[in-house]
């Protein structure tokens, strides 16, 4: 009888502890998507009914019976279209965040369907600007003309016409690839480029057959005529420069949330720079989240890194723990890629090494010091091999440390024999998917179809491997849309319609992984960001359409409708 009596008592108590252990409704959410296609790239999750944020993080997701109870009377509710999409918010995997403000400010040649219309476009900019003021530009590429210019060097305009037509203004007409620019007699003069100019290291001043310089300035010939531009500017205060880089971190930021970026991976910021997002993120100013890479010399970042490193500065807006982008080589469009092999239709040249090896390692040193990650540029097949071995050795120089992440970005051309050394490695590809088919048009002229074939912007099959590849647009080479990217990432459709290899098409969701979780492991932020996972951060993109089902010729009619940062909606498109 005591037996039984206290048996009872206890499963009397057991009741009643697990009625109490029952959560309590609980707290209210201040915002909460609810119906559409909730996708959360957290394998825990999939796709739910409803999402509840509440301080800037997400609650909780799941059935619309669960998350209704986070709605309370100051909670408001977005309810989602059938065919709307909420998933975490773009990650831009490798961009210029002050050079994409700066050239919003600039004059656009992208447009441009040949050499004319970029002169005529400079012409009227330097009528609006008047006599005297840098005319300065961005975006142009031969290849993409819709016929070479007339006379030409190597598919290069000459200078002469766009001279002729802006004598009182000196230009600078910035490569879409940022590894060239053109420029005019008078910006030549005030380069003092002339005939007698040597090349520097690691760049071209471009001349035809009687040694006359033509405009073109490839690779690190192209600082001649910066430095001019920076002469001329000279004057400014602190005060002024400040301002100005703080105009174009919210101009970049603008653009960046009203395409659904909610993260930007810089890739080659100064200390300056840095110096200015700080105090933004510390002032709560800065547009969205920051993962900057330092761009400085061995020299310069020696006495500094340790100073600079920082994880989550002004509540998760800055984190600085990488050296890039630090170029080893050049951009194939300009044929500064460095290559294994020479250049198809360039025979004399293998490309550039843009920054010697010598600088590599030394900041290699530096970032095994510091525990630092590498993200240098390697594009060419030659400069892939040159970073795997520079990678390979630091590693073995501290064998008890295995979680490196170190990137080669871009990563555009690899040798066969260099494929499975990224995944033995662990070496993150840091790729955009958009080049594949921008680049697409021309690139089998510079590599030849064969070598394009095996070697050229294997995404697919380096993530099929195992590698953690990235994606994003690296603005402003190509507009900071993540949209092209994964349409290009999924489909390789060119823009004449032909396919580029299209073996090499990731899937629709290896795209999203690559946009969303892959570029968050690649800064080691997946703890906090990258998917809809409670406990992250309430970073996400509301989209017109289910990217994992849209049709391909419809992908690129998705509209980017809410992008919510820190649990806020700082872009919402406007009602048509």
């Amino acid at each position: 009888m005591y037996s039984r009596k206290l048996t009872l008592l206890l499963t009397s108590s057991i009741l009643l502890v697990s009625a109490c252990q029952q959560s309590p409704e609980p707290k209210a959410a201040d915002l909460i998507l609810r119906g559409g296609h909730i996708i959360s790239v957290d394998p825990s999750f999939g796709e739910v009914e409803a999402l509840a944020i509440r301080d800037g993080r997400i609650e909780n997701l799941g059935s619309w019976s669960l998350i209704r109870r986070y709605a309370g009377p100051d909670t408001r509710v977005i309810e989602l279209e059938d065919e709307w999409m909420a998933m975490p918010g773009f990650i831009e995997g490798h961009g210029h965040y002050m050079r994409l403000g700066e050239t919003l400010t600039q004059v656009d040649l992208r447009p441009a369907q040949n050499w004319r219309e970029v002169v005529d476009l400079v012409v009227n900019a330097a009528e609006e600007i008047g006599p005297g003021e840098w005319v300065i530009g961005h975006g142009w590429h031969q290849g993409k003309w819709e016929r070479p210019p007339e006379p030409n060097v190597e598919g290069l305009p000459l200078h002469d016409q766009l001279s002729a037509l802006t004598p009182e203004n000196p230009v600078l007409l910035q490569h879409v690839s940022g590894h060239g620019l053109f420029a005019n007699a008078l910006a030549m003069q005030l380069a003092g480029i002339d005939d007698e100019t040597e090349n520097p290291t690691g760049g071209e001043i471009v001349r035809d057959d009687d040694g006359h310089a033509i405009g073109m300035m490839r690779e690190d010939a192209a600082s001649l005529v910066e430095a001019a531009v920076a002469a001329s500017r000279a004057g400014e205060s602190a005060a002024e420069q400040g301002s100005k880089l703080r105009r174009f971190s919210e101009l970049a930021g603008d653009e960046a949330l009203r395409h659904g970026i909610t993260s930007f991976q810089d890739l080659g910021a100064s200390f300056l720079h840095i110096d200015i997002w700080k105090n933004m993120a510390t002032e709560g100013r800065l547009p969205l989240r920051m993962y900057a890479a330092v761009q400085e010399s061995s020299e310069v970042m020696r006495d500094r890194l340790a100073s600079y490193r920082m994880i989550g500065h002004g509540d998760g807006f800055l984190t600085v723990r990488a050296i890039g982008e630090k170029v080893l080589d050049g951009a194939l469009g300009t044929h500064g890629g460095w290559l294994l092999e020479p250049y198809s239709d360039l025979p004399r040249s293998y490309g550039f090494e843009v920054t010697p090896l010598e600088e590599i390692l030394a900041s290699a040193k530096l970032a095994v010091r510091h525990k630092y990650q590498m993200a240098i540029q390697g594009i060419g097949d030659r400069a892939v091999r040159e970073l795997l071995d520079i990678y390979e050795a630091s590693f073995k120089s501290r064998a008890e440390r295995h979680d490196w992440r170190w990137r080669i970005e871009h990563a555009q051309v690899i040798h066969p024999q260099d494929l499975q050394r990224f995944v033995d490695l662990k070496v993150i590809p840091s790729v955009q998917g958009i080049f594949a088919c921008s680049d697409g048009l021309w690139v089998t002229d510079r590599l030849g179809e064969q070598r394009t074939r095996n070697r050229g912007y294997l995404f697919r099959r380096l993530m099929d491997m195992g590698a953690v590849v990235t994606n994003g647009t690296d603005p402003p080479v190509e507009n900071i849309d993540p949209i092209a990217s994964f349409h290009c990432s999924v489909t390789r459709i060119l823009p004449t319609g032909q396919s580029f290899f299209p073996e090499q098409a990731l899937t629709r969701e290896q795209a999203i992984r690559s946009y969303t979780i892959n570029n968050a492991f690649a800064a080691f932020e997946d703890d906090v960001k990258g998917s809809l996972t409670p406990g992250k951060y309430a970073d996400i993109v509301v989209l017109s359409k289910n990217l994992l089902s849209v049709p391909d010729h419809e992908i690129m009619a998705t509209e980017v409708l809410y992008t919510i940062l820190d649990g806020e909606i700082r872009y919402q498109r406007e009602s048509k």
